[in-house]
């Protein structure tokens, strides 16, 4: 019995190297497809890519493990994933325009304050998930924007056209405080004399 839990355990169902390749090829797949279809299923902007993104994982699964629910076989996947992941990411970095290939390039969404019509359709953006992603960054409107981006990884570089509110209010607070600081010593000194 304790012979058979080891050997369920263990024994892998299918040849080890179909069991490599698998997710090899899916990872591939899934990189190219990203690519494909665009910035926005890495951004997560809503909950229906979100749902998107989740189920890609399950549904990939059995492409992955074959007919194999093994320990060994999951170890030998998950190493399997890893390593294609390792040597992508050691090509790209010694191949700079095939990372520009695989990933894309940055969309320019808002420059000076004027949003970019065509880039938000290309990217499927909504005026409003925009504003969203700007509110989060601490940014109050389209017109404090002096440029923000779309990166290939999904997500946002947003740079103002001056300090954003919060920012500029800390600061103002801060001033008073100071001046409030002064008057005080001010006051003690006249207590003093």
């Amino acid at each position: 019995m304790l012979h058979d839990t080891f050997n369920n355990m263990f024994q892998i169902p299918i040849p080890l190297l179909e069991k490599i390749l698998r997710p090899m090829v899916v990872y591939l797949c899934l990189i190219l497809l990203l690519r494909v279809f665009g910035k926005r299923e890495l951004a997560q902007l809503n909950p229906f890519d979100l749902v998107v993104l989740l189920s890609l994982s399950n549904t990939v699964q059995n492409a992955i493990i074959g007919n194999d629910n093994s320990l060994s076989g999951g170890i030998i996947g998950a190493i399997s994933l890893l390593c294609a992941n390792w040597v992508l990411n050691r090509i790209l970095f010694h191949w700079p325009g095939l990372n520009n290939l695989l990933q894309g390039k940055e969309t320019v969404l808002i420059c000076d304050g004027k949003l970019d019509e065509a880039a938000m359709k290309r990217e499927i953006l909504t005026r409003e998930e925009l504003v969203e992603v700007l509110h989060k960054q601490g940014v109050r409107g389209l017109g404090d924007v002096k440029e923000c981006t779309l990166e290939p990884s999904g997500t946002f570089y947003v740079e103002s056209m001056q300090d954003s509110f919060p920012r500029t209010r800390h600061e103002e607070i801060l001033h008073k405080i100071d001046e409030l600081m002064k008057e005080v010593q001010a006051l003690k000194m006249a207590a003093k004399a």
